[in-house]
């Protein structure tokens, strides 16, 4: 249970992380926005970024298995590197709808499975 409430903090963070790194590239479409000078946006992000990491601190804690979780530290980062490429992916496809995802993409998202299998094979 403690590895799926990390996974499911991890999705939560993730999510406030790609919206504060990636976001900002909307801004342009809006009239108000589209007037705001990079220190803005950098505060912007930075008042997001805070909810990321009110979240992604207590999924590493509760995820790892030196605080009881069922994740060694490499599980862990793996496990969350996969998600934020996850939340990224579905993030720009609908924010950025002129992006297209290739067949390398879909490639390089089997390799982060087999990572992920490599890291959990014991």
């Amino acid at each position: 249970m403690r590895g799926l409430f990390s996974i499911g903090l991890l999705v939560l963070s993730n999510s406030f992380m790609t919206l504060a790194w990636y976001g900002h590239l909307r801004f342009k479409d809006h009239p108000t926005w589209a007037k705001w000078g990079l220190f803005s946006v950098i505060l912007l992000s930075w008042g997001i970024a805070f909810f990321e990491y009110c979240l992604q601190v207590p999924a590493n804690r509760i995820g790892y298995s030196g605080h009881g979780g069922p994740f060694s530290l490499v599980q862990l980062k793996v496990v969350q590197e996969v998600i934020t490429l996850v939340v990224f992916v579905v993030f720009s496809m609908i924010a950025f709808k002129d992006q297209v995802f290739r067949w390398n993409h879909a490639l390089a998202a089997a390799l982060l499975v087999a990572a992920v299998w490599l890291v959990f094979n014991k």
